[in-house]
């Protein structure tokens, strides 16, 4: 691997990735604990899949945008590390699967000669900022927000306040009121506004999916564009202090702001305030990067189906608020495509487009900036690469994360089942080629990575299991969700939960009692009206496992009998640590912290050095088998356990040096100060560790 290391142009990301080599090696030779090495990996993008020895890479693509220069490099990756094939996630990743752990820091450093990162595309961190699709573009929006969440990206992207946290934690941008990036079901989302002139934005807290879906409570109403980052990096520190560690299943921020309430997690927001190194950051929208749309104009071409190229047209061109272009949707089948033909489409997309890319929340491609007049030549060249379906984000369109084919907790198929719908649309409901209005998601678990409980109709992957206790793949059918526009949307109902191979049944009854009695509105509209029990009614029939035949027995997609098998989840990282680890780990916080005060980066030193202190009393906490659930605990309990009787001396208690770091500025002498008190802190728990261990 040495070839690489003088390649990497920027000394921060060279380090980063020579520490993922070297963890990997202290990996292998047993020098680092397996769930310690998991966390790491995790938040460098390397992600281990259900099939052995191999892992599932996730390239971190901030709201989805893509130049063809990037998607050349990908591909060349793809081919290199993995088999070819590129995956489009529903938060506007690309991931790729099949690579070996050993040569994940080199595939790492082929990416970023193209600024392309791992950093922080999994673990529990900051997630990818996604963002609407049509940001920049859209004729709805008040402003592009594109430079707004690049800018959160580039922010949070290493730093110290958002590493290790208790889950994961994800944010949003929409366009406009329409809220396309569905704000209401993020950690933090946001919705472009104006007002009296200033560029703004309406910001949701607290949103989630998973197995208990949480909407968003409104934070702010309008909040100025320059207070969006200090925002932010109050509510991680308020989550990364108070959020559950110990229970993945109530470790994300919706627990939190549950637990609090919204009045007391603004108090939380208002304590942290003064910790925070900008109380104003201003984004210049101006800088951003300029459209360079290719100058070169489109062969004229003769339309050989007519017919065909109008129902394209009429399902797959989005307008643009630029007078004279419009943009491509391109219609990828379970987000899954390969490099040979993304090869060929980043060069028409650069040759004739304006070189760029939106992957989007549905799992596929937008092409913004194509001229008007080459509107056939597009339609005939990306019918050439297979490109060229119709329905782009609509009914036929279906929604899937890769469930059983290649993720750790999927219970059953999800693409399997995805193609089996999709067939059925084709073949017996042509006229839902074009809706618009009824979307369809499907889950290979609870964990909601395909999004099917905020769908109009939903489908999550479970297993039934009969008299005799054999085990069947199921669904459990979810009816009802859907966005309502600025902030606003409705989680949908569990009506009935049948055998996977009864799925295309149960979409067929949805589908005609809908056509008859839908009355011209929309579906979440005619499901509310309706009620969950007239839908429980119809579909009922459908659960009986008594009747079952050895079909029932084989999952969508497969040929072996079904098996539930599920794997360790990755997703929230690390519970428990090593105390050996954790103060090893406290060393490097420490080691961290004085680099940031040598950079003179004041507040990314003190939080360091912050982490290293409750890092630390977690050391000993975890010895004395006491709970760690949060840093709020911990500061507490350590006073508690060690302080008060005289076993650890901390001048005026532990929670009280602790939380110096929110009673005052970031400035260059408290991070002196702050950054001593760790050091010796870490010195005195070192010490009794010692004796400790000396004794038994």
């Amino acid at each position: 691997m040495q070839s690489f290391r003088t390649e990497i142009e920027n000394p921060i990301v060279e380090k980063d990735i020579l520490e993922l080599e070297r963890k990997i090696h202290e990996f292998h030779g047993g020098k680092l604990d397996e769930e310690k090495f998991r966390s790491l990996r995790l938040a460098r993008g390397v992600y281990g899949q259900r099939q052995q020895g191999v892992q599932m890479i996730r390239i971190k693509l901030p709201y989805g945008k893509v130049t063809s220069k990037q998607l050349h490099r990908i591909c060349e990756v793809s081919d290199e590390y993995s088999r070819g094939r590129l995956h489009i996630t529903t938060r506007q990743d690309i991931q790729i699967h099949y690579v070996d752990l050993n040569r994940t820091p080199e595939l790492w450093a082929e990416l970023e000669k193209d600024d392309i990162t791992l950093r922080e595309a999994c673990g529990n961190t900051v997630r990818n900022v996604t963002a609407s699709e049509t940001a920049g573009i859209d004729v709805m929006e008040p402003f592009d927000v594109s430079p707004y969440a690049h800018a959160l990206f580039q922010y949070f992207l290493r730093n110290p306040v958002s590493q290790e946290m208790g889950r994961k934690f994800k944010v949003s941008f929409s366009a406009s009121d329409e809220d396309t990036g569905l704000s209401y079901m993020h950690d933090l989302g946001f919705i472009a506004k104006v007002k009296e002139g200033i560029k703004g934005f309406k910001v949701m807290l607290g949103g989630g999916l998973g197995s208990q879906p949480r909407h968003a409570d409104m934070l702010y109403e309008f909040l100025p564009s320059d207070k969006i980052i200090p925002l932010m990096e109050v509510v991680v520190r308020v989550f990364d202090r108070y959020g559950e560690r110990k229970s993945r299943a109530k470790a994300r921020m919706k627990f939190l702001l549950k637990d609090v309430g919204l009045d007391g997690f603004r108090k939380l927001i208002d304590e942290e305030c003064k910790a925070i190194p900008f109380k104003a950051y201003p984004i210049d929208a101006l800088a951003y990067p300029k459209i360079k749309v290719s100058e070169l104009e489109a062969p004229k071409v003769e339309i050989d189906d007519i017919k065909e190229f109008e129902k394209w047209k009429s399902t797959n061109i989005v307008p643009q608020k630029q007078g004279g272009f419009v943009a491509i949707g391109i219609k990828v089948l379970l987000g899954d495509f390969y490099t040979d033909k993304a090869r060929l489409l980043a060069d028409l997309v650069q040759k004739y487009a304006a070189g760029e890319f939106r992957l989007t929340l549905r799992q596929n491609i937008l092409i913004p900036y194509v001229k008007e007049e080459a509107i056939p030549f597009f339609f005939t060249e990306l019918k050439k690469l297979g490109f060229a379906e119709a329905g782009y984000n609509k009914a036929l369109d279906i929604t899937a994360c890769p469930g059983t084919d290649t993720c750790n907790l999927g219970i059953a198929s999800s693409t399997g089942i995805a193609e089996e719908l999709e067939r059925v649309i084709k073949a017996e409901y042509p006229q839902y080629i074009e809706n618009p209005d009824v979307v369809i998601k499907i889950s290979g678990c609870m964990n909601a990575c395909g999004q099917h409980n905020m769908a109009n109709i939903g489908f999550q992957g479970m297993s039934v299991r009969t008299k005799d206790k054999l085990v069947a793949p199921a669904l459990q059918v979810l009816l009802g969700g859907g966005n309502y526009g600025n902030g606003n949307g409705r989680f949908a109902d569990k009506v009935v939960k049948v055998p996977s191979k009864r799925g295309p049944e149960a979409l067929r009854l949805i589908l005609d009692d809908f056509d008859a009695n839908g009355n011209g509105k929309s579906f979440p509209d005619y499901y509310a009206e309706k009620g969950q029990m007239y839908f429980y009614d119809f579909l009922t029939h459908l659960s009986s496992v008594d009747d079952l035949t050895a079909d029932d027995f084989i999952d969508w997609g497969n040929t072996e009998k079904y098996e539930k098998a599920i794997g360790v989840g990755e997703c929230a990282g690390v519970v428990i640590d090593l105390i050996a680890t954790l103060l090893f780990e406290s060393e490097e916080k420490i080691q961290n912290a004085q680099e940031k005060f040598e950079e003179e980066k004041w507040a990314a030193s003190i939080y360091y050095a912050y982490a290293s202190m409750v890092n630390s009393a977690k050391a000993l906490l975890t010895s004395e088998n006491t709970k760690v659930n949060t840093h709020a605990s911990i500061i507490k309990d350590f006073d508690e356990k060690f302080v008060a009787d005289g076993r650890i001396a901390v001048e005026g208690g532990f929670e009280t040096m602790v939380l110096q770091i929110n009673k005052n500025e970031p400035t260059k002498e408290f991070a002196t100060s702050y950054l001593k008190n760790a050091r010796l802190f870490l010195e005195t728990v070192e010490k009794y560790r010692e004796q400790e261990l000396a004794q038994v």
